[in-house]
This record gives structure tokens, sequence and C-alpha cells, in this order.
């Protein structure tokens, strides 16, 4: 029970690794926010946890749109008394093909900016000021792996995963005399629908094949070093980027 009695938001809770997140945070006792433009996917996981025993609340949240993401913070702090924790895993990045840098259009590339960059920015100017109040927090946003390798095809989506990390180590010397931690996951390429669907099995293989780990990553293999950064283990680390790959990669 590392997250016994916290309060936590997750972003992108109704499906992928941030419906996993969601489920295990509530295993290890927070009450959790599953927060996700798809109202009925949230509804769908928090009642899952329910009835699995846990605390969880469902609310739908556009994280690109400054006064949703106000809601989703105010509700939260309304409805537990407190915002101990924010998963920044909100994304697009379903449905994405490998495209020609020059063949992207620019309403693709603000879309995935918008949401991908603004989306955690936004979040985080919403949830701050309750962590502020009560004296410290724990934010950890969701990078990626592929900007450490400038995967080509995805140069929106690359850009959009760098400017987390550099979010990241800006916002932990802003926030970090306020007590508030913020730190980043990088995973690899994981075993999940969306990833499947973009890369294909041959790809998947591929990147198994570059592993010091020789297997493919599972959500599993993702969601403890989330659940570290987010208990006291992690408290004394801050501006840093965990990249969770079985060694495909060094930082």
């Amino acid at each position: 029970m590392l997250l016994k009695d916290k309060v936590a938001i997750i972003t992108g809770g109704a499906r992928g690794l941030g419906e996993v997140y969601c489920h295990r945070f509530a295993e290890e006792g927070a009450k959790v926010m599953v927060a996700d433009i798809n109202g009925e996917g949230a509804i769908k996981v928090a009642e899952a946890i329910r009835k699995s025993g846990g605390n969880a609340t469902p609310f739908k949240v556009d994280v690109s749109k400054e006064q949703d993401t106000k809601s989703m913070a105010e509700t939260c702090a309304k409805m537990y008394g407190r915002i101990d924790i924010l998963v920044n895993n909100a994304a697009i990045f379903y449905g994405l093909k490998y495209t020609p840098f020059d063949q992207l259009s620019s309403e693709e590339w603000d879309r995935i900016l918008s949401v991908n960059v603004k989306g955690v920015w936004l979040c985080v100017k919403a949830v701050a000021p309750h962590m502020k109040q009560q004296g410290g927090g724990r934010i950890i946003n969701v990078a990626s792996g592929a900007p450490l390798k400038g995967n080509p095809g995805l140069l929106h989506y690359n850009a959009s995963k760098a400017a987390v990390i550099g979010i990241t180590r800006t916002l932990a010397k802003e926030l970090g005399k306020h007590w508030i931690n913020v730190n980043a996951v990088a995973p690899g390429f994981t075993l999940t629908e969306a990833s499947m669907l973009m890369a294909g099995e041959d790809r998947m293989n591929q990147a198994v094949a570059a592993r010091c780990l020789p297997k493919q990553e599972e959500t599993e293999d993702v969601v403890g070093t989330v659940v570290f950064l987010a208990s006291d283990m992690s408290k004394f680390i801050t501006g840093q980027t965990l990249a969770v790959n079985g060694g495909d990669l060094f930082l």
C-alpha cells in the first residue's frame, strides 16, 4: 500500500497505460480520479476499480482546454480534500501513422501539440495551487523513448514528448521550493493496442531484438516506476526522466 490514502488524478485513464495506472494506484491504496476525454470510458474504469474494492471517480476532461483542467482540479480537491499526485498521461498516440515530416499538415501538428504539450502544462497549472497550499505533491509526466531515438515518421509526436522532458525539468526547479516533485517516465515501445495498430508485429519484434532484456515491454513493466515516483520512496528525486525500456537505449 505505497499510496495509502493519497489522492491521485490520472489523465488519459480510460484506456491503455492510463487504465493500468488507475487500477494499480487504487490497489496501492490511492483514491483515484480517472480523468479522460472519453467520459464513458472513464466511468467504466472507475466502476471496475470500485467493484474491486478501490476508491475511484470518473471525470470527463479535455486537457487542451483550460477551463476543463481547472474544473478537474477543483472537483477533485472538493471531493477528496486535497490533490497529492498528478499523472500527466493523456496524449494523442492511438491511431497515429508513420508520416514523413513534410507530409504532415499544420492541423495535425497543432492537434498533437495541443494535447501532448499544452495539456501537460494546463493540468500542472490547475493542480499546482492545491499542492502549494497543502505543502507538497508529486507530478509524473509521461514522456516517451521515441524522441530519445528520433524515430522517423513521428516528428510531431517526438517533438511533443521531447517537450514533456523539458517541461519536467523546468517545473522541477520552479515548484521545488513548494516541495512538489516533478519527474517523467519514458516508456519504450509497450505492448498496447495503440502500439500494435501503429507499428505492427514486425516492428514490435525489432524492438525486442534491440533490448538488453529480450522481451516485449508490457504495461506491467512500466507501472511500477510510476508508482515509485508517486510514492514517498522517491521523495528526494525531482527533475528526472526515467527510461523504462529494457535497455533499448540509455539516458
